[in-house]
């Protein structure tokens, strides 16, 4: 049996966070870390590589004697299947531990047709993949999903989402876990797209923000190297803040005046249709803008000064490091619009080491992050070591 005993920093758990983040890769950079006795260290890293997360092959380099064998975390160990949900559009792809694709697809999907008959067809597609690159259902080790509304993280339910009709409180874990025998993990889109942003380029910043711009407007946080989701995953909710000067605009929530009434890819759609350029969605300005069709461009600097006037305060609270722009209006010129007024509008203080950058395409963004959040979550300390417990108690029982 496991040590209930176990301090947090030499338990088995802790000891595969090490190896798995790249803090320490060799027996005797992780003795040196944890303290512990060689014995009492072989014998945490054989339940590891009893359990198949840990693997020991290949050579590090050395100064002198014989080279250490390098540790990893075992990627091969299983699969993860994870899908970024958007109102009009989803992808989803099959990855190995690792983040590493595996086959992926993407198509047209609405939001708005509801829970049931969107999670079934992104099921179809995770079992059309599986077939794909030869894997089985029970290979998988969980499930990463995002949408386009606030969600409780703990729960995986959406709370009160204004674009996605029929989904308040649904259980998305429940329904996705009776048909995938693995822990399901859900997150608001712009909370997984800034995990996945920081975590693949900007690990060393420790406080993060990622605004996503499309057909509403959100804020991911990250805080001392987590998301940040406030009580019950309302945090970074940016987009229905008001905006001063903006009162006559009816937002989707059923408020007047907020940031996605006026700044958001629909938003700008629906203006440039007003004068005469029928525009479908925030996708649809993105094309205009890239033409270079003149209303767009206008429209979409403007909204980028906008957004930056709500982000002048966010960037003085927070204080972050970078701050990346994603979605269907990350481009130069929203962007430019966005510098322009938070470097008027926030402290110097607040901005003088802060980045701001644009983000790759969406949903790489949002795949990466939903495997971060699997991973971080199944593979966490507490729950390693609760799983070796049970094999252990298996084990013995034997």
């Amino acid at each position: 049996m496991a040590d209930a005993n176990l301090t947090p920093a030499t338990s088995a758990g802790e000891l595969l966070r090490l190896v798995r983040t790249g803090q320490a890769t060799t027996r005797k950079a992780l003795q040196n870390l944890s303290g512990l006795s060689r014995s009492t260290l072989t014998s945490r890293l054989d339940a590891l590589q009893s359990a198949g997360w840990l693997t020991e092959s290949g050579q590090e380099d050395s100064t002198g004697g014989r080279p250490a064998r390098q540790l990893r975390f075992n990627n091969r160990h299983g699969v993860l299947l994870t899908a970024s949900i958007d109102t009009m559009h989803a992808e989803v792809a099959v990855t190995d531990l690792g983040g590493q694709r595996l086959a992926r697809r993407a198509g047209a999907m609405r939001v708005a047709d509801g829970p049931e008959p969107v999670l079934d067809r992104v099921l179809g597609w995770f079992r059309g993949l599986l077939a794909d690159c030869g894997h089985r259902l029970d290979e998988v080790r969980g499930v990463g999903l995002s949408v386009p509304g606030p969600v409780d993280h703990l729960l995986g339910r959406p709370v009160q989402p204004p674009i996605m009709p029929g989904w308040d409180g649904f259980d998305i874990p429940g329904y996705v876990g009776a048909r995938v025998p693995a822990p399901v993990l859900v997150d608001n889109d712009a909370n997984v797209m800034a995990l996945g942003a920081q975590r693949a380029g900007f690990a060393d910043s420790p406080a993060f923000v990622l605004v996503k711009v499309s057909t509403g407007i959100g804020a991911g946080l990250i805080v001392g190297g987590e998301v940040y989701r406030g009580i019950d995953g309302g945090a970074g909710d940016i987009g229905h803040i008001r905006l001063p000067g903006s009162s006559a605009a009816r937002c989707m929530c059923g408020s007047t005046g907020c940031l996605a009434a006026v700044a958001s890819g629909g938003a700008l759609a629906a203006r440039l249709t007003e004068l005469g350029q029928p525009t479908a969605s925030g996708s649809g300005v993105r094309k205009r803008v890239l033409d270079g069709e003149s209303d767009a461009v206008r429209l979409t600097r403007v909204a980028g000064r906008q957004v930056g006037e709500v982000l002048a305060t966010l960037i003085c609270v927070v204080n972050p490091g970078v701050l990346v722009i994603a979605g269907d209006l990350a481009e130069p010129h929203f962007v430019a619009g966005v510098r322009e007024t938070l470097y008027q509008r926030a402290l110097p203080r607040a901005t003088q080491r802060l980045r701001i950058e644009i983000s790759e395409p969406a949903e790489g963004v949002a795949i990466a992050g939903a495997c971060a959040m699997v991973v971080e979550s199944v593979f966490a300390p507490a729950e390693v070591d609760r799983r070796l417990a049970v094999l252990s108690s298996v084990t013995t029982s034997r």
